[in-house]
């Protein structure tokens, strides 16, 4: 870390500062060792939107299976495995069941966060041993990266308690500032960066959990974040607006004899999306009559 990756874990520090407390507050309450909130540090630099090949995401790249299990949404419209707090809420939840597996011993546990607590469990049944060192001297016991990733933990932790010591100089960033406005029905992003005086990507920056330019059709009572000092605005935009002027929503009407699959061609968008959009499986049969609304944009 103080050679070819000091950029990388600096930059890391830098951002995961304003992240910190609130990871250290989540731990704290749930009585979580505060040295595991440097976890994402090696994990995903704290980026809320870090995508890695295996497609886990977020500061502490959850897997799609493992945040859905430990509380974290996942829709066409949301992924909180992109939000911080969430996420971490998560996590806290998600080690101390790591923990409890495996007796007490945060090695082991930190083993398991990255490799799968199945094949740790495997691994130290077939080797007879339950210790992370000496399971760590067996290449054929554990792969490569989780033998890696324990010590790389411990290294990052050890750097984060003294950056200086060990050659790392950044400036810690504050926490990000924000109110909280619970949405009665869906809202575009954009009429909300316009009412607050900010600009779309400061409103998605504090939304990190977004995956569309509204948010979500079905949700009646959907926290969102906005600019710290605008929270009576942007209630008092969404109390004076009509519902149809508050979200852009196209709606298509199913005719008679229409499938999912037809209406996706004839509107040019994935099957996929049109069932996800509306919180359909993509084997539904829809009615004739049925108001579906129409993906359009790209994926934030």
């Amino acid at each position: 870390f103080q050679g070819r990756l000091h950029d990388f874990i600096e930059e890391g520090m830098k951002r995961g500062s304003k992240y910190l407390p609130m990871i250290q507050n989540v731990f704290r309450a749930e009585g979580l060792p505060l040295d595991l909130a440097y976890v994402p540090l090696i994990e995903s630099a704290f980026k809320p939107n870090a995508l890695s090949r295996t497609k886990a995401k977020g500061v502490w790249q959850f897997m799609a299976g493992t945040g859905l299990e430990n509380g974290l949404r996942r829709d066409w419209y949301i992924d909180e495995r992109s939000d911080p707090e969430k996420a971490t809420v998560a996590a806290a939840k998600y080690l101390r069941t790591l923990s409890k597996i495996f007796g007490g011993d945060w090695h082991l546990a930190l083993a398991s966060y990255n490799g799968g607590p199945g094949r740790l469990q495997r691994a130290v049944k077939s080797a007879g041993l339950d210790n992370f060192w000496d399971l760590a001297e067996k290449p054929k016991v554990l792969p490569r990266e989780t033998r890696e990733y324990v010590p790389m933990i411990l290294a990052a932790i050890v750097i984060a308690r003294n950056p200086a010591q060990y050659g790392f100089d950044f400036e810690t960033q504050a926490a990000p500032e924000f109110d909280k406005v619970t949405l009665p029905r869906p809202v575009d992003l954009r009429r909300v960066a316009e009412w607050t005086d900010s600009t779309i990507d400061e409103i998605q920056a504090l939304n990190p959990e977004l995956r569309r330019w509204t948010t979500p059709v079905k949700d009646t009572k959907y926290e969102l974040k906005v600019p710290a000092g605008t929270a009576s605005v942007v209630q008092a935009r969404i109390a004076g607006s009509a519902t149809t002027a508050l979200a852009s929503l196209k709606f298509y009407i199913v005719k008679k004899g229409e499938t999912l699959p037809l209406i996706a061609k004839k509107l040019h968008v994935a099957k996929a999306d049109l069932a996800e959009a509306n919180y359909l499986p993509a084997t539904a049969r829809v009615t004739t009559g049925q108001k579906l609304m129409v993906p359009h944009e790209a994926t934030v």
